[in-house]
């Protein structure tokens, strides 16, 4: 399963990718400071949201293009993602990274910087990929 360290190796190989730490010490990654990925421990109305099956261990935020993407991942992995009330309405989805095969991590990363980049980068970085 990933770790912290597979989130950061995969998100600094995107062109222009720059990781820091937020006032409150979570690490984010950002391309031309546009936040796409983070970490985002659960907060305690995110717990009382949640109740028993709140998850436990790391957990990663991360941009996805639109809701209907952040539906079905909910629906079809529901043991690897999750979103709170808190996210209610925003494109984004929470993964459990004790979860999470460090392939699908990948994918993951590569579609939230590919939503939040520019896009020139992001058209640079799809033909170069090929």
């Amino acid at each position: 399963m990933a770790t912290w360290d597979d989130v950061r190796r995969i998100a600094l190989t995107l062109p222009e990718t720059v990781e820091r730490s937020s006032r409150d010490g979570v690490l984010e990654w950002r391309v031309r400071d546009k936040l796409f990925a983070w970490e985002r421990p659960l907060r305690r109305a995110d717990l009382e949201a949640l109740g028993d099956s709140a998850p436990q261990g790391p957990i990663l935020a991360a941009r996805v293009p639109d809701l209907g993407v952040k539906e079905a991942l909910v629906a079809d992995e529901a043991g690897v993602y999750f979103t709170t009330p808190h996210f209610d309405g925003y494109p984004m989805i929470l993964a459990r990274l004790d979860r999470i095969t460090v392939p699908e991590l990948g994918e993951l990363l590569v579609e939230a910087w590919l939503d939040r980049a520019p896009k020139r980068l992001a058209r640079e970085y799809l033909e170069a990929s090929r």
